[in-house]
């Protein structure tokens, strides 16, 4: 995540990716009640997802052996007003075994475009549930009105279809799981419906708890081992301020190449150039790392190509235009309304002069004003003492160099059987396979003491790959 954020990163077994081992089974109509053959895996899973009320089946497949269905939820719009406005959430179901553990994935996105394992689902060898965030793609009520998005309303949608495919398919233990704000959409589940599932991992999901205080721009300037790089992005951050003009025009020319505009979201090119330039830091730790440093142009010598370039690739200056955007509504929305979000400005002094606009870059410059939530700074404070008073069987994973590790879900006394790593020089794309070996066996045998599997040491050496299925770019929490 990042102040305009790519937020939530999925991991991923890098042979499981959509599309890898897909074989479409015979689509046919939903016939309630039909009996499935024993022989036939999509067949038998079918039949049990026909018992669920409201839920629709778009698709079955089998994917490397094991069935999988892209399905509709019907939910409430609003759930205190159960019979008003309804509309379909998005959910992907990857079946192992009925009397294997469920992992339930929240991506706090759209959902994920085809099937993928999370990583607790590949350590314990489980069932997977994905579910899009509600507002997000198609998973939104036609009326779309804004007051009925936050994180209760959420967790609701998420504890209806907990219960639902408990009574239908699988009632054995269960564990949530999700990264960056998926990581953040687990938690407030629990914190609303703590017995819904057995155990929570989440991965390098902030907790921002006072948006007054913010230490993201410190972390910032100490990461990585070298003090230098930290330097050469603040100079580059000076130098494309310096050429503002030359920077501009540079944008200006490329929105015309690729029919972009700049104005509905951030006013001007100009506030969106600016924008893009306070996050590049954030941006750079959030997903390089130490061996990148010396790609920073970080130099008086630097052409102001290669300061557009870089900020490019780090930032990308298409986000930040209108259609860029345009998806990430819905974030910038709840982090107004009670996420909150780093302020990536306020404390960058070594660009006094020349910063035009005060909050270039923080959510609620992002939300049009006809719909612009009061800010709710209790929210977050209430998941905070949650946790503190009442957090059971909660792992969380952070990177030591990601800077949404800067504000980190904290254990309090009233805090049980949970546990907190940090992967060394890891960034917003940390697991647990990526911890030290010591810690990366001892979590995993958490994970799988929890979901009362046998424990396999050799899962957790299997190797992974971090992604960005294209769903979490949500401003800083990309």
């Amino acid at each position: 995540m990042r102040r305009f954020a790519r937020l939530p990163v999925v991991v991923l077994t890098a042979a499981l990716i959509a599309g890898s081992a897909l074989t479409t089974a015979t689509a046919a109509p939903v016939v309630q009640g039909a009996v499935a053959p024993a022989a036939d895996p999509v067949a038998e899973v079918t039949a049990k997802l026909q018992t669920i009320p409201g839920l629709r089946i778009e698709s079955s497949s089998l994917v490397s052996g094991k069935p999988f269905f892209v399905l509709w939820y019907t939910q409430a719009a609003d759930h205190r007003k159960p019979r008003g406005e309804k509309f379909e959430q998005r959910v992907t179901l990857w079946h192992r075994g009925f009397d294997r553990p469920t992992v339930l994935h929240t991506t706090g996105y759209g959902g994920v475009g085809g099937a993928f394992t999370s990583e607790p689902t590949r350590l314990v060898d489980g069932n997977q549930l994905n579910v899009e965030q509600r507002f997000f793609n198609n998973s939104k009520p036609a009326s779309q009105d804004w007051t009925k998005l936050n994180i209760w309303q959420a967790a609701t949608d998420h504890h209806e279809i907990v219960q639902a495919f408990k009574k239908a398919l699988y009632s054995g233990k269960w564990v949530s799981t999700g990264a960056s704000k998926g990581g953040m959409t687990s938690v407030y589940h629990r914190r609303f419906y703590p017995n819904d599932v057995d155990a929570t991992v989440a991965y390098v999901a902030p907790q921002d708890v006072d948006n007054r205080h913010d230490s993201y721009i410190s972390f910032i300037q100490d990461a990585g081992t070298d003090p230098a790089c930290n330097l050469a992005l603040r100079n580059m951050q000076r130098n494309a301020l310096l050429r503002r003009p030359a920077m501009v025009a540079k944008l200006k020319q490329m929105a015309v190449q690729k029919g972009l505009t700049y104005e509905d979201t951030f006013g001007t090119v100009d506030r969106a150039f600016e924008a893009a330039v306070l996050d590049t830091p954030f941006a750079f730790w959030q997903y390089s790392t130490q061996a990148n440093c010396p790609q920073v142009p970080g130099t008086a010598a630097a052409t102001d190509q290669q300061l557009f370039d870089f900020i490019d690739q780090i930032s990308g200056w298409e986000f930040y235009s209108d259609e860029g955007t345009a998806d990430f509504l819905p974030y910038y929305y709840q982090a107004t309304q009670q996420l909150n979000w780093p302020d990536v400005a306020s404390k960058t002094t070594w660009l006094k002069g020349l910063l035009h606009y005060r909050e270039a870059g923080d959510a609620p410059a992002a939300v049009p004003d006809s719909i612009e939530p009061k800010h709710e700074p209790y929210a977050m404070a209430d998941v905070d003492r949650w946790l503190k008073t009442s957090g059971r069987r909660m792992l969380f994973v952070y990177g030591e160099n990601d800077p949404w590790s800067a504000e980190k879900f904290e254990p309090g006394r009233g805090t049980r059987d949970s546990h907190w790593y940090i992967q060394p020089a890891g960034n917003h794309g940390s697991s647990i396979t990526g911890l030290p070996a010591a810690q990366r066996a001892e979590a995993t045998q958490i994970l799988q003491k929890w979901m009362g599997v046998a424990a396999n040491p050799a899962l957790a050496r299997t190797k992974t790959t971090t992604v960005d299925p294209g769903a979490e770019r949500q401003g800083r929490l990309r």
